[in-house]
Order: structure tokens, then C-alpha cells, then sequence
């Protein structure tokens, strides 16, 4: 499957404490998302699914997530129809192998391009 990855203007990773959920874009917004963070030797930080909006207000205040926002956290998100939203996500975390959060082990991958 390919997913067409959010940037932020500029055609630049947004970072998740800049980007504005209160955006028309987030309306109804549903899919997948990736957070890593930069530094010497940047890595995934979480990998997730469900309604973007609420899952990216939830993480900017997550202690686990904000363990890393010193080294600059960034996020992207890509739409995803329900019946494959798990399967994308667990793609994504088996490939992406992120610092926190469950990988959905009990459900079959759906190979898609990384962003």
C-alpha cells in the first residue's frame, strides 16, 4: 500500500509541538502516525493509529513520548482506511522498531512505504 506522508509547510517534517490541530485538516482525520526525534542518532519514538487529532494532543503531554523532546521531536501521519489501519501499524512498527508504546503483534503487516 502506499500513504501519502504529511509535511508541514515548507515540505518540512513538522514538529509535534507545532503543528495546528485545530487545523479543518484534522477534521475526521484518520490514520497512522510516526514520532521520532532528531540528535546525533535520531530514532522512532512511537508508532500509532486512530483519530490523528487526538492521538497527537494526547502524545504532546505523554511523559513517555516527552522523555525525548529535548533531542527535537517530529511527527508525520498518513490516511488510513480502517480495515487496514492495524495492519499498516503493525507494518510500521515491526520495521520502524520504536523507543515506546506496543507493537500490535496479533495482527497480520501491510507492507507500505515508510515516510
Amino acid at each position: 500500500m502506499q500513504l501519502s506522508w504529511v509535511k508541514c509547510q515548507g515540505e518540512v517534517w513538522c514538529m509535534l509541538g507545532n503543528v495546528n490541530l485545530a487545523h479543518g485538516h484534522f477534521d475526521n482525520m484518520r490514520g497512522v502516525y510516526v514520532i521520532w526525534h532528531a540528535g546525533a542518532t535520531p530514532a522512532t519514538v512511537y508508532v500509532g493509529s486512530g483519530f490523528i487529532r487526538d492521538r497527537l494532543t494526547f502524545h504532546r503531554t505523554s511523559p513517555e513520548v516527552q522523555a525525548f523532546s529535548n533531542l527535537g521531536l517530529y511527527v508525520t501521519w498518513a490516511s488510513v482506511p480502517e480495515t487496514s489501519r492495524e495492519g499498516v501499524e503493525s507494518f510500521l512498527a515491526n520495521a520502524l522498531k520504536p523507543k515506546v508504546g506496543q507493537a500490535r503483534t496479533n495482527t497480520l503487516p501491510i507492507d507500505v512505504n515508510l515516510p
